[in-house]
């Protein structure tokens, strides 16, 4: 029997922004990129926020940072996410993006990258209140009146959890949002999400509220949203390869019935459409490096993936990666657990 749609939650708003539903697309470096977040908006992400974009001026001007600042075509609201710990750079980070487009400025206080802490920035930032309050407050002034969000993880490590002072921080500095992966960064990937730390700040905090890590299908967005009562669910992983997931979980909080999986030759065409945006966002030299890994997300749980990723990953034309693409959908269109 088909359990009953759960009560609708109440309205997912950030500052003037009122959206569809309360699934969002996670920020990540590397992968959501224009092409990827155009992808996901339109399977039901109602937003989807771009990679991080480093306050370092020096780096500006660099192809990557170029690409990052274009939201040429890219659907409403745009989300913007900087990352730094100089409060007066990041608000004049702030200022610029906003300048090329942005609609909404989220701060990067959740990334465990050793790259990114080892200059302090991402995580390693909740361990300086302090510093946080002054670049929350940097930048809210700089980007007023377009509305901040804050993603962070629940502490430095399982003994230094400070979500709850962080979240009271933000609701002070009047940022619009809080996000929250349910890991601390000692943690990185290594353990399953926690999400009680959510439960906590809902009844303590009054701001908008948005869970992140392991909301890998329907029924985990189902039981992390009832578990919780935030405001919205951030995928980040899961969507990787499966940007329809937005679709499925949509339907299912909507109905209480769990998607079919798409057929193989409708995965197949959605990848070909992906690759096309991609050489076209990047060029056909960059383009067809970068869709590697896209491929490989597509393709796994088919049976021969791991001979096919390496032959696939050798191709250095569009041509030849897309023609390897169309031999292997079509010569193994059926997953491994379904061939068994």
């Amino acid at each position: 029997m088909t359990p009953a749609p759960p009560a609708p939650p109440r309205p997912f708003v950030i500052g003037p922004y009122r959206f569809a539903n309360n699934l969002v697309l996670a920020p990540m470096a590397g992968v959501s990129d224009r092409p990827y977040r155009a992808l996901c908006r339109r399977f039901g992400a109602a937003l989807a926020v771009s990679e991080m974009v480093s306050c370092d001026t020096s780096l500006r001007g660099s192809v990557k940072s170029v690409r990052r600042l274009d939201f040429a075509g890219e659907a409403g609201p745009v989300s913007v996410q900087i990352l730094g710990t100089d409060p007066g750079a990041m608000a004049e980070a702030a200022r610029v993006n906003l300048g090329h487009g942005a609609q909404i400025i989220d701060i990067n206080m959740g990334c465990p990258a050793r790259k990114v802490c080892r200059v302090a920035a991402g995580s390693a930032l909740l361990r300086d209140e302090l510093l946080v309050g002054r670049i929350l407050s940097a930048v809210v002034q700089a980007a007023a009146p377009a509305p901040v969000t804050l993603k962070i993880r629940t502490g430095w490590s399982p003994g230094e959890r400070n979500a709850l002072a962080v979240a009271r921080l933000a609701r002070e500095c009047g940022v619009s949002a809080l996000a929250v992966h349910g890991r601390t960064r000692a943690c990185n990937y290594a353990t399953p999400a926690e999400h009680e730390t959510l439960r906590n700040l809902r009844s303590q905090v009054d701001i908008v509220l948005i869970a992140n890590g392991d909301i890998d299908s329907p029924q985990a967005a189902r039981r992390v949203l009832d578990s919780t009562g935030c405001d919205a669910i951030m995928i980040g992983r899961a969507a990787q390869g499966r940007p329809w997931i937005f679709r499925d979980i949509a339907a299912y909080l909507a109905t209480g019935a769990i998607p079919t999986e798409p057929p193989r030759d409708w995965i197949r065409d959605l990848l070909l459409e992906h690759l096309t945006g991609l050489y076209d966002f990047y060029g056909t030299w960059a383009g067809v490096r970068i869709a590697r890994k896209h491929i490989a997300w597509y393709c796994r749980g088919l049976p021969g993936a791991a001979v096919f990723r390496d032959s696939v990953n050798r191709s250095d034309s569009t041509l030849d990666q897309r023609r390897k693409v169309m031999a292997f959908f079509n010569e193994h269109p059926e997953r491994e657990d379904e061939a068994a």
